[in-house]
């Protein structure tokens, strides 16, 4: 892509305060961008082969939503965690193994979507988000669901299509999860704590495609109570 073609896009942006520049083959964020630092609020870069976001990142405080899919991302630098008012990022489909040690300092996060990169646990650092709403950890390679997911403020997770065998029964005191995925994982019956059912906020469990047919689901204490929940959730919505 020209000089030029990257000008106009800036100039746009300057008035804007979007900028998009996607599946343009991309090795590397462009760097004029922080001529508008103060200016962004939304910067795409999707269906690029960007491999490094650069520390400048740091230096984009008004931004709101930064979305990276599809690119070829192995790490995040820690000035990411500097954007206090970012409320979606979404890096799906990179080679992600784990998120910076002050990734909690994202204080506005509302949605984040990491599917498809090779997490292998749930990163600890969500706990500390107050605002989350969406997390989607789907598609990576995640064997267990730890203790400290309890501390979790996400009100929907989507745990799809990883290798999940065990899940820590701390899942059932998140305080605003209304929405478990767990579809397509390794997940025995027995390994599925009942106080999800029984003793939870959780008002839909998707778990189809695990190593147990569904309607022994419901043969489970306390299924009874999740359909309650699951029954009025449906009908808010309907």
């Amino acid at each position: 892509m020209g000089n030029s073609a990257l000008k106009a896009h800036l100039e746009t942006a300057q008035k804007t305060g979007v900028f998009q520049l996607t599946g343009k083959g991309l090795t590397e964020f462009p760097e004029d961008l922080q001529k508008l630092t103060s200016n962004l609020r939304t910067i795409d870069l999707s269906n690029n082969k960007i491999e490094l976001l650069p520390p400048l990142i740091g230096k984009f405080s008004f931004l709101k939503s930064l979305v990276l899919n599809n690119n070829k991302l192995t790490a995040l630098p820690e000035e990411l965690c500097k954007l206090k008012k970012l409320e979606i990022l979404h890096l799906n489909g990179n080679h992600l193994r784990q998120l910076p040690a002050a990734f909690g300092q994202l204080s506005a996060l509302k949605t984040l979507s990491l599917s498809g990169n090779q997490l292998r646990t749930v990163p600890t650092q969500l706990c500390g988000l107050r605002h989350l709403d969406v997390v989607d950890l789907s598609k990576n390679q995640i064997q267990n669901v730890p203790d400290t997911v309890g501390e979790l403020q996400a009100i929907e997770l989507n745990l799809n299509q990883n290798q999940i065998s065990q899940i820590s029964v701390q899942i059932s005191h998140c305080p605003r999860l209304k929405v478990l995925r767990l579809e397509e994982n390794c997940l025995e019956l027995s390994m599925l704590p009942q106080s999800i059912l029984s003793d939870s906020q959780i008002s839909l469990l998707a778990v189809e495609g695990n190593l147990f047919e569904i309607k022994k689901l419901r043969e489970l204490e306390g299924y009874d109570k999740y359909m309650e929940r699951f029954t009025a959730t449906k009908k808010k919505f309907a």
